[in-house]
């Protein structure tokens, strides 16, 4: 009976409608068991409640946070929401479409960015006179490290540090001993490794100089060479000479860079060697396949140490001709027994001979192995001779297919032989006409082998030319003491003896750097100095004129610091408007850009010009940035009046829709190496303008 009631159960519920709660109790099957056992008992009493049809419909939902997926696709599946759903997509996919030809379109217009050798300065050290760090009496890399706040404080960007491979320092160290090794006098390896890592910690780089054409005579390639030992042999250009009881019959009238004949007879070899230099520097012969490997393999040493860059010098001595003729006479009618002087013969077969570019090229592509990485362009400059002509200087730059040097070396305005508005046009126009179009410029005021700008042109001078050399487009090589205004010492204080060397010519400019003014002008703690400081140290220095608001010093760093910040000045057009025999003037703009700055410098007597005559679209006045006179700086002047002193130069700024390299007048005295364009709208550059 109890069995049939509960069997019942289901059917009575569904009949009437009811619903049954029993909690956690199962009301459809039962365990055999509990069955049997309950069958003893008193089954429960089951309570039907009626309820109404109506309230057993489904209720209706609506979207609500955090639905699991059953329902979320149970709305996403209704036609209001599915149109919405397919709006936003195509929405996303167009905007990642606009995003990705945007982010196309601005990488193709966006001009080539300038590398870290074309952003800033070069600054130039001779090691042996910038800071003695271990009080001998001689700088050295601890020295230029102590002192690497006040390249930062110049915003120079490159140090450049002339030789210093272990020498017996003959001709200043040009002659390398050994390539693969720092001269003692200027520290260890690990001073230079310390030295390079502090460079790179302040974001600076590293040039290193590096002349291939030949080495010192006590180099172990030379020793083994004139021993004839295995591939040493001809390592060097041999040749045999006849020899008499005190003379020797040369093989022809060769002269060498610094005087009489360019062979030397060597006792060990029995032959003569030949030397484009002194006769402690024995030529290398780049003829021979090894010696070219040789060099190779110390630029790669170098670049795996972490330096940034090369400069290749004297590299028009690296070939000389087989044929070995005489070179021809300047003067046909001198006597050659009397010939003794590197000027008195065209040297047409031992500079520049063919297959010397090949050369400088095979350079050029070791050192781009090492340039793919980002951000590690190795730099390479070459050539630049002061004495060659200007076509051949350009060669080193290479050709379209073939990259060279990223420049040659430019002296046009260290070899003016007088100074003037007029020769500083030439001298500027000379390289910018000359120059292959899309290369870069550069322009050194000063080098270790020439005199200072002080000595050379006069103190008046100083701030002016530094005007000049940080307003020109191009890189700008400061040889330091020159931001101070420095002057060579006086020849008379600089004594053979002292130096130990034949070549004495070019000591002067390379007196002690002047640090402040105490006793050795703060270059050495030691007492003695291995040159003379010069006399002026007490007015003349680093301490002095970073206090000194006028002074050349802050002048050097102003002009850095417009140079690093003025779009126009950093990569912009340059125009050259007048030069008379005062004045040079020359505008710097950009496209798109309405500032523009316009240079006005002075390099002979007191001058006044009209610029507004000269440039019709000029406003009638124009605000004075930047002036050799401080005091006249943020001044306006009247453009159709513009008076400048004996050595003052102005760097004036003004706007104008007209921009000076868009008028047909001017349209040949126009320059720009790396072209850009400026968006106002979007604050970028571009380059189809």
């Amino acid at each position: 009976m109890v069995e049939e009631e509960a069997k019942s159960l289901p059917l009575e519920l569904s009949e009437k409608g009811g619903v049954e709660n029993n909690g956690f109790v199962q009301n459809e099957a039962f365990d055999d068991k509990e069955t049997n056992t309950g069958s003893q008992e008193e089954m429960p009493k089951t309570h039907i409640v009626e309820v109404d049809p109506g309230a057993t419909e489904e209720p209706v939902l609506k979207p609500y946070a955090g639905m699991p997926k059953e329902v979320l696709l149970k709305f996403s599946r209704q036609p209001r929401y599915r149109v919405t759903r397919e709006i936003l997509f195509w929405l996303i996919i167009a905007a990642a479409v606009v995003l990705v030809g945007a982010t196309i379109a601005i990488i193709a217009l966006s001009p080539k960015c300038l590398d870290w050798w074309q952003s800033g300065p070069i600054y130039q050290i001779y090691p042996r006179s910038f800071k003695d760090s271990d009080m001998d009496g001689n700088g050295d890399l601890k020295g230029i490290q102590e002192k690497l706040d006040h390249i930062t404080y110049l915003n120079v960007k490159t140090i450049w540090i002339t030789s210093f491979y272990k020498s017996p320092l003959k001709d200043l160290g040009y002659g390398a001993e050994d390539f693969y090794d720092v001269d003692p006098m200027f520290g260890s390896m690990s001073d230079f490794e310390d030295l390079l890592a502090d460079i790179h910690d302040r974001g600076l780089k590293l040039i290193m100089d590096l002349i291939p054409n030949h080495t010192s005579d006590q180099h172990e390639w030379f020793q083994l060479s004139r021993n004839r030992t295995g591939k040493y042999t001809d390592y060097y250009i041999w040749q045999d000479c006849g020899q008499a009881a005190d003379s020797v019959t040369l093989p022809n009238n060769w002269v060498s860079v610094f005087g009489n004949s360019s062979w030397q007879f060597d006792d060990v070899r029995k032959q003569c060697y030949f030397h484009q230099f002194g006769k402690e520097q024995p030529d290398l012969n780049f003829r021979s396949l090894a010696v070219q490997q040789e060099i190779h393999d110390i630029i790669e040493f170098w670049l795996n140490k972490g330096v940034d860059g090369f400069s290749f010098s004297a590299v028009k001595f690296l070939l000389e001709a087989t044929h070995l003729r005489d070179e021809p006479q300047v003067n046909k009618s001198q006597n050659p027994e009397s010939i003794t002087a590197y000027s008195q013969l065209y040297h047409d077969y031992t500079t520049t001979q063919v297959g010397m570019h090949d050369i400088i090229r095979s350079f050029r592509q070791t050192m781009d192995q090492y340039s793919t990485e980002p951000g590690r362009y190795r730099f390479m400059g070459a050539g630049g001779d002061e004495e060659e002509d200007i076509e051949a200087t350009m060669m080193y730059y290479g050709t379209t297919f073939i990259e060279e040097a990223d420049f040659p070396f430019n002296f046009n305005l260290i070899n003016m032989k007088n100074l003037s508005g007029n020769s500083i046009f030439e001298a500027v126009s000379s390289w910018m006409e000359n120059m292959p179009t899309g290369e870069w410029p550069n322009w050194a005021v000063g080098s270790p082998d020439t005199a200072r700008i002080a000595s050379r042109v006069g103190n008046e001078y100083v701030n002016v030319i530094n005007m000049l050399l940080l307003t020109l487009p191009g890189t700008a090589i400061t040889y330091y003491g020159e931001e101070i205004g420095m002057e060579n010492i006086a020849s008379d204080n600089v004594s053979e003896d002292r130096i130990n060397s034949y070549h004495v010519v070019t000591f002067p400019e390379k007196s002690p750097m002047q640090w402040n003014g105490e006793v050795n002008a703060g270059f050495t703690e030691g007492n003695s100095t291995w040159l003379p400081v010069n006399s002026d140290y007490q007015s003349v220095n680093v301490e002095i004129q970073t206090e000194l608001s006028n002074s050349t010093l802050n002048l050097y760093r102003q002009l850095t610091s417009l140079r690093t910040n003025e779009l126009p000045i950093y990569r912009g057009w340059m125009c050259y408007i007048w030069n008379d025999s005062d004045v040079f003037a020359y505008v710097r703009e950009l496209d798109g850009l309405e500032r523009v700055f316009m240079m006005v410098l002075n390099f002979g007597q007191e001058s006044t010009i009209d610029l507004k005559a000269i440039v019709p679209s000029l406003p009638s006045e124009a605000t004075i940035r930047l002036s050799t006179n401080p005091s006249n700086t943020g001044k306006a002047v009247n453009t159709e009046l513009v008076t400048t002193g004996t050595g003052e130069g102005l760097v004036l700024e003004y706007k104008t829709t007209k921009p000076v390299h868009m008028m047909e007048a001017f349209q040949e005295n126009c320059f720009v190496a790396e072209k850009a364009c400026y968006s106002s709208a979007f604050n970028l550059l571009y380059m189809n303008c």
